[in-house]
């Protein structure tokens, strides 16, 4: 089975924020436990006692806001960048793959970003876990793991509307389960999720890809074509260029 951790960054209430983002990590189940060793240790870093209460999350630690007020902003930075890098980049190979929705908010025309960005972020994973069946003989379902939010029986909904009524791109057919959401305190990889959800707003939001790209070939991919990333600007704002070839419907 292949989990997708979900985050989100940029608010759809607040009008300061231009961009909704949604990201999710898919990761192979028998990664998960590796991966948040390695998260782990770089927890450890800041508080080697206390570690598994100290929560990986990316603007909190660039800022330095809480905890993270008396750590230095070159180690925030570096264990952010770390985390990617070891738990997304160097883990490629292993199956791990990045999924993204970039919205520009205006571009949307009175549509719902959450609505728009969780449908075609659930197309995307479902059509890679189709690919894996048709193109690699690899028969796999997948499940979705969100971080705890108010949006969590709207998207169960949609979940299972987009499996029996379908959604606007088909039916899902690849999931295990409806959404399941989680405290992102007790879950490493769904703060790994938010880490790369943040670096993917510093890259569309803000221009800086620092963090970004790093992880830039890790969006799922085949034959050249980029399926991982969708971004959608409005008309009016200058386009900060995504990875190559990147898939803008299907």
């Amino acid at each position: 089975m292949h989990l997708l951790y979900v985050d989100e960054s940029g608010s759809v209430a607040d009008q300061n924020q231009p961009f909704f983002i949604l990201v999710g990590v898919s990761v192979f189940e028998r990664r998960t436990h590796w991966i948040e060793q390695k998260l782990n240790a770089i927890a450890k870093r800041f508080d080697a006692d206390h570690h598994h209460e100290l929560e990986l999350h990316g603007s909190p630690m660039r800022a330095g806001r809480g905890v993270w007020r008396s750590k230095p902003f070159g180690d925030r930075m570096k264990a952010i960048a770390d985390a990617l890098k070891e738990g997304i980049s160097d883990e490629k190979n292993n199956g791990v793959n990045l999924f993204a929705v970039v919205l520009e908010k205006s571009a949307l025309h009175g549509q719902d970003p959450v609505e728009y960005a969780f449908e075609l972020l659930t197309m995307r994973f479902d059509n890679f876990l189709k690919r894996l069946h048709l193109k690699h003989n690899s028969n796999q379902r997948g499940m979705m793991l969100f971080d705890k939010s108010t949006t969590e029986i709207r998207l169960q909904t949609l979940a299972r509307e987009f499996k029996y009524s379908g959604h606007a791109f088909g039916r899902t057919r690849n999931f295990a389960e409806v959404p399941v959401f989680l405290d992102s305190k007790a879950s490493r990889l769904i703060q790994l999720a938010d880490l790369a959800a943040y670096a993917v707003h510093r890259k569309y939001a803000h221009g800086d890809d620092v963090l970004f790209k790093s992880i830039a070939h890790c969006f799922d991919r085949e034959g050249g074509v980029v399926h991982g990333l969708y971004v959608k600007f409005s008309e009016a704002t200058p386009a900060v260029a995504p990875a190559p070839a990147v898939a803008s419907a299907v």
